[in-house]
């Protein structure tokens, strides 16, 4: 059984940026897909980003393409989000899941077997 354990939100400006961290522990996390979701007030949550097994295939959601960077060491057991240019609408709970299948990247909430407790990222204007 993993757990995984976010940190690394807060408050912000406009523009500004923030790296998350996800520290895994409890299954062989460099033999799974892992991925960042987030769900704004009164929304469903959302795929953003996610990552293959090895980190040398990453997928990003239109919405932050460009702005965002996933990326994971699998020697740390631990995978990054770095969030640069953010905006007011990047606001919400940020999770990290890790996928239960062993290749690929996925991007439904189905395809995550585990996930984090979630950490605020607010983006003031």
């Amino acid at each position: 059984q993993a757990q995984l354990v976010e940190s690394g939100g807060g408050l912000v400006q406009a523009g500004g940026s923030l790296r998350l961290s996800c520290a895994a522990s409890g299954r062989t996390f460099s033999s799974h897909p892992m991925g960042w979701f987030r769900q704004a007030p009164g929304k469903e949550r959302d795929f953003i980003a996610g990552i293959n097994s090895s980190g040398g295939r990453t997928y990003y959601a239109d919405s932050v393409k460009g702005r965002f960077t996933i990326y994971r060491d699998n020697a740390e057991n631990t995978m990054y989000l770095q969030m640069n240019s953010l905006k007011p609408e990047d606001t919400a709970v940020y999770y990290c899941a890790q996928n239960r299948h062993g290749l690929g990247i996925w991007s439904r909430e189905v395809d995550y077997d585990y996930w984090g407790q979630g950490t605020q990222v607010t983006v003031s204007s």
